[in-house]
């Protein structure tokens, strides 16, 4: 898989890129992660990349031209020529859709992704008509650049990439997976993952030894050597988080007759006042 970052800071990719599973990734020839500078593809002595905006208003826009030679260096067509099952070309600013682990998977199908780096005000918006697939946002917030975004993809991305992570279950069983739960989580046989099919909730807290930290110990169900009682904990537990850290979620999560039925009981014990209390 092939990465082109278009930026006017390609430094800044010397740190985040070259260490962990990135830097393996690169090291075996999995992955290869190009960055180009836009400033080379100026052509007046100041090498400009950037302009006022028409309409007036504040900050600077970047300038269609640059980026454009940029592109036509690549070796890429405009929107209409490309394979979009092969190739991509996203634009990183703060108007773009949310960037998700769906998306992540997506994109880790993809041969080829071409990133471009918004900075000041944004891009000419011609250059996001002709030459861009998606514009994507890592989150609600404003950056000053899309250099830190640019890292944050290529890293969820490669992780998911075959042979990219130590055990392959390790990207499929954890925070925002997509794996469906079965329909009576906990019962299936043999020990349990130490990840658990999180059908797109939260995953749950992780303990390692020492047993006691501080006068804690960790939670006794985990020291049941019952495969079924610490299956259900970590479920009670993926639900328990989802519902205090993000509730949004389970709007859309993969949702059991069970799950639900602990998903009152957490509501009535945050909120013991409620007339409302679960009979079943």
């Amino acid at each position: 898989m092939r990465f082109d970052i278009l930026t006017i800071f390609p430094g800044f990719f010397q740190g985040p890129l070259d260490y962990g599973i990135l830097k393996r990734a690169q090291t075996t020839g999995q992955v290869e992660v190009h960055t180009h500078d836009l400033r080379g593809f100026t052509h007046d002595r100041h090498r400009t990349v950037d302009d006022r905006p028409f309409g007036g208003g504040e900050g600077m826009v970047l300038k269609a031209e640059p980026i454009w030679d940029a592109f036509e260096s690549l070796g890429m067509t405009a929107k209409p020529q490309r394979d979009p099952t092969r190739e991509t070309v996203i634009l990183l600013s703060a108007q773009g859709r949310p960037f998700t682990q769906a998306l992540a998977h997506d994109l880790a199908q993809k041969d080829r992704v071409v990133i471009l780096c918004g900075r000041y005000e944004g891009i000419d918006e011609r250059i996001n008509d002709l030459l861009c697939d998606q514009e994507i946002s890592i989150g609600d917030y404003v950056l000053s650049g899309g250099e830190l975004a640019a890292a944050v993809v290529i890293d969820a991305v490669v992780r998911l990439l075959p042979g990219a992570l130590g055990n392959p279950d390790s990207a499929r069983f954890e925070s925002f997976g997509a794996d469906e739960v079965a329909d009576t989580p906990g019962t299936a046989d043999g020990p349990p993952r130490s990840t658990h099919g999180s059908g797109g909730l939260l995953d749950y807290p992780h303990y390692t030894r020492p047993a006691e930290f501080r006068g804690i110990p960790i939670p006794e169900a985990l020291m049941s050597g019952n495969h079924d009682v610490i299956r259900r904990w970590r479920r009670r537990m993926s639900l328990e988080k989802t519902l205090r850290n993000r509730p949004d979620l389970l709007e859309k999560a993969a949702l059991t007759k069970e799950d639900e039925k602990i998903l009152r009981q957490l509501r009535d014990e945050r909120n013991p006042d409620s007339p409302i209390k679960d009979k079943a």
